[in-house]
């Protein structure tokens, strides 16, 4: 199976790892970025998105292990990441570049695994993860 991830390209204090598209996003509220209209809509998709997609438990706890997470490349992640149209928009709107790193191995030791989405820890200095700008395009 193929894993992928859409990331910023700075990296995580905890992690050490590129920020994902959640967090990429998330910033844009925190620093008071998006419109009001849109600050709203991102409550609604995060509500949705916090329902929809699993959670992994480790980010109760503030991410110990300093996981991240990889999509499946199936057709349950495939519908998630359609769903995201906000995100890539937001992100596309205020020049926010997204890249996507794809691995056909698991990039590490999985601590977590839903229908959709792994979370790894130790990823390995030589894994073949494949990296690139991700251009968003408005269907």
């Amino acid at each position: 199976m193929k894993y992928y991830r859409v990331h910023m390209k700075d990296c995580a204090y905890i992690t050490k790892q590129p920020r994902g598209i959640f967090t990429a996003v998330g910033r844009l509220v925190s620093s008071k970025t998006l419109t009001e209209e849109e600050e709203k809509e991102y409550w609604r998709n995060r509500e949705y998105f916090e329902r929809v997609l699993p959670v992994p438990p480790f980010y109760e706890k503030n991410n110990p292990d300093g996981a991240i997470t990889w999509f499946k490349d199936n057709e349950e992640a495939k519908d998630i990441w359609d769903q995201m149209t906000f995100y890539r928009e937001m992100c596309n709107k205020y020049g926010v570049k997204l890249y996507i790193s794809e691995c056909d191995e698991i990039p590490g030791e999985i601590v977590y695994e839903d229908a959709f989405q792994i979370a790894v820890k130790n990823q390995p200095e030589d894994a073949a993860i494949s990296t690139k700008e991700l251009h968003y395009q408005k269907v």
